[in-house]
């Protein structure tokens, strides 16, 4: 059976429509705050909904989501207070969501833990943006066991046959292609 990610990709694919896909920092500026952006972002279209995890040195982002996770730590965003909040976002709401963030914290706070936790809550899959898929077998065997996608970014250099072992079916078999 398709995860709710394949299944938008491929509602999507056959629409020739490219995702709208709504990243917000939980935390920043409040967690309330972020469940009500990303309940408007569900409601204006979003396809999928990427929660993204603070973290203390988010060497991967830019200025603008460095000084979100900053904000977010202050008002004090925790992983596991992030996800009663995608708890609730799931309850009104049937976007798939995505945890968005460093390998760090999902290792502190535990794989087992971190998947179990985060399927009972909704969430739909798990990018570590720092964690190469190559690396990736513990994290894959942990969401995988609890029905999660895993999500790895690849960069469009990426090669057919590296991107085929790490790619969701919607993009393995090159089919997917985004509208012009």
């Amino acid at each position: 059976m398709a995860s709710p990610i394949e299944r938008k990709f491929s509602e999507l694919k056959d629409g020739n429509r490219a995702a709208l896909v709504c990243y917000l920092t939980a935390g920043d500026p409040s967690l309330e705050t972020s469940e009500q952006i990303a309940l408007q972002a569900a409601a204006a279209g979003a396809d999928i909904i990427e929660i993204g995890v603070p973290f203390s040195d988010p060497m991967a982002d830019g200025p603008v989501i460095q000084r979100a996770c900053e904000r977010a730590l202050k008002s004090g965003a925790t992983l596991e207070k992030i996800l009663r909040t995608v708890k609730r976002i799931k309850t009104c709401c049937e976007v798939p969501v995505l945890l968005f963030g460093y390998y760090n914290p999902f290792h502190r706070y535990g794989m087992d833990k971190l998947a179990r936790d985060a399927k009972s809550c909704g969430v739909d899959g798990v990018l570590a943006v720092d964690l190469p898929p190559e690396e990736a077998e513990d994290f894959h065997s942990h969401l995988s066991k609890n029905g999660l996608d895993e999500v790895f970014l690849l960069s469009p250099n990426t090669n057919d046959e590296r991107s085929g072992r790490f790619c969701v079916s919607g993009f393995r078999d090159g089919s997917y292609r985004f509208p012009a």
